[in-house]
């Protein structure tokens, strides 16, 4: 298989699509029934546009890995405990971990140069979190000192952001706990207590999952804005299904390392393509899943804008037609 990681060009990326597709329908028993189910002949698929891409929900009911493969490490999306969660087997550690720290650097900079915190409550609390072995990876590479996870203790980070000066500094947070800390922060009792630093670095992961009353991606970065006071409010997309992460810098801009891309379908017609600038439901290539499924037709609603995509919300029906017919 080609070094996903050396892709450089749409036509290397086309090649590796093409390469990875052959490989999973061979391979991935649940990938090939889908295909099979289509009546799409493998030789007959020779553009992205052609490929079929796996319904995410498949990942909930059924072990989707390569037969040559073991594996005892999952991913397990979060969720009550009376909810069908996803899982994502994974085979190969190293890739992700390469995918984490490449993508990580592209957009950003080197772990290395950075102190890590992470807000994240409502992983921290579960097993199996892909978020939390990202952040983990992150942390190890950084070798910082200061590193750590906050729960609810809200007073203990705004002790350590005010101690760490002019240093660099990382605070991924999952929406919800992220606007919480805010609201900790602006309280009338503690409104003089912080100073944001001139180096912050807010990553806000998504998911308000309940807690807060549900507003749009601008809404909240604008909130986000004016609680930290600095522009520098990025976002980074991905989830348990994935090996891979885009990053926005701002404006809800998300981009895709090399080996990953965004392709936004008709939300009626699974084989029907947006043009540029036109709504529609978000396809994900992940070439990093070589073990489990790189093509993947999530439930989440996006576009494309030239290089880069917007993510704009959830399908309001979560089951594709036909879905449940697919693998007994």
């Amino acid at each position: 298989m080609k070094n996903i990681f050396s892709i450089q060009t749409e036509q290397d990326f086309l090649e590796a699509a093409l390469e990875t597709f052959r490989y999973q329908y061979d391979h991935i028993e649940v990938y090939r029934k889908f295909v099979d189910f289509l009546k799409i002949h493998p030789d007959e698929v020779q553009t992205l546009a052609k490929i079929p891409f796996l319904p995410i929900e498949m990942f909930k009911n059924h072990q989707i890995l390569d037969k040559n493969v073991t594996s005892d490490l999952f991913f397990q999306s979060s969720g009550t405990t009376q909810m069908n969660l996803s899982k994502h087997h994974i085979a190969d550690q190293n890739i992700y971990q390469e995918s984490i720290y490449k993508s990580f650097e592209q957009f950003i900079g080197k772990p290395e140069d950075f102190i890590f915190l992470g807000l994240l409550p409502s992983y921290l609390e579960k097993q199996h979190s892909s978020l939390i072995y990202m952040v983990d990876y992150l942390m190890e590479k950084s070798g910082k000192p200061e590193n750590g996870y906050f729960l609810y203790n809200h007073s203990e980070l705004v002790e350590l952001l005010n101690s760490l000066n002019d240093k660099k500094v990382i605070l991924f947070g999952v929406s919800f706990a992220l606007l919480d800390f805010l609201d900790y922060c602006h309280s009338e009792q503690n409104e003089q207590s912080l100073n944001f630093l001139e180096n912050l670095v807010v990553i806000e992961t998504g998911g308000m999952k309940g807690r807060k009353e549900e507003m749009t991606k601008d809404e909240l970065l604008k909130i986000l804005q004016n609680g930290f006071k600095t522009e520098k409010i990025y976002s980074e997309y991905s989830m348990t299904e994935l090996l891979s992460q885009a990053y926005s810098l701002g404006n809800n801009e998300y981009q895709c390392p090399n080996w990953m891309k965004i392709m936004v379908r008709n939300a009626e017609d699974p084989f029907s393509y947006e043009k540029e600038g036109r709504t529609g439901a978000i396809n994900i290539i992940d070439l990093a899943n070589i073990h489990s499924c790189s093509f993947i037709a999530t439930q989440d609603l996006g576009k494309e804008t030239g290089d880069t995509f917007q993510v704009l919300g959830r399908i309001d029906h979560s089951d594709i037609r036909g879905c449940s017919l697919l693998v007994s």
